[in-house]
């Protein structure tokens, strides 16, 4: 069952790309890379990004591996040192590239998305996000999920950090092999609950079916137009949480057209306020 923590708002650097700018581009099996203006320049530094999202009245956060400048000790010393100062909690390093379920190269994967959760260790992140796999969910790629999974978790448990994944990607498309992961794992990976990753015709239903694992979310808001979200959607997701009983935090998501990243959180944030 999942871990339980207050409910609360957080945010992820990836709702403010446009802000930061700056991508530090990092795959497994190719040379790290080093700035690059993704999105511009940027506005503000992910040195001064904790201090700007307490200004808004959140202090919990999660950052994106691709927006972490450096992994050497004297950068992630000053990183920590700057959620500290800020009183933002850390909620997670979010490791979004690597397959563990590659035919070829989930060895090598491994060891990758490894280095990264004790990345998010010396950060002081609670958690790391990994992907359980983006093969599709044969028994033979689900069962090689499973061991690595298991492998992840004994080295973030190691060192004190909950592993989590989340619904997506082929591996994890259907509600069923969500629950055939997080149950072979005896509890020890959490679920990070996306509301953005499923749709169609059947998205509430699915959704519906893995909020018992749910221990953060990633509450993601559709925008039909520049400052008109889709509250429709927006809240039957979070009506889901409600009534699995969710205790955790709300990780707002933007990534609306319009380049106010601060005014759509401000409009999700008025939208989630109440769930609280």
């Amino acid at each position: 069952m999942p871990v339980t923590t207050p409910r609360r708002l957080s945010v992820s650097t990836w709702s403010l790309h446009r802000t930061l700018g700056v991508t530090y581009p990092d795959l497994p099996g190719q040379t790290r890379q080093g700035r690059t203006e993704t999105w511009g320049a940027g506005s503000v530094d992910l040195l001064d990004l904790p201090a700007k999202v307490a200004d808004t009245g959140i202090n919990t956060m999660e950052i994106c591996h691709f927006q972490i400048p450096s992994r050497e000790e004297g950068y992630l010393s000053e990183l920590r040192h700057a959620l500290q100062s800020a009183n933002v909690e850390l909620l997670s390093v979010l490791v979004d590239a690597g397959d563990i379920t590659d035919p070829l190269h989930s060895e090598r994967d491994l060891a990758w998305v490894g280095e990264w959760v004790d990345t998010a260790a010396q950060l002081g992140a609670k958690r790391a996000r990994v992907i359980a796999g983006k093969a599709m969910p044969t028994p033979e790629n689900m069962a090689l999920s499973k061991r690595n999974m298991r492998q992840l978790t004994d080295r973030a448990k190691s060192q004190g950090v909950r592993l989590t994944t989340e619904n997506w990607f082929d591996l994890l498309s259907r509600p069923e092999h969500v629950h055939e992961l997080l149950d072979s794992l005896d509890g020890d990976v959490g679920l990070n609950f996306d509301f953005g990753n499923w749709g169609g015709e059947t998205k509430y239903q699915d959704l519906k079916s893995i909020a018992v694992w749910a221990e953060s979310c990633h509450a993601k808001c559709a925008f039909l137009a520049p400052h008109t979200p889709d509250s429709t959607d927006y809240k039957q997701c979070l009506d889901i949480l409600e009534e699995a009983q969710f205790s955790g935090p709300f990780t707002l998501i933007y990534d609306g057209a319009d380049d106010d990243e601060w005014a759509g959180l401000s409009i999700e944030k008025e939208i989630v306020t109440p769930y609280l």
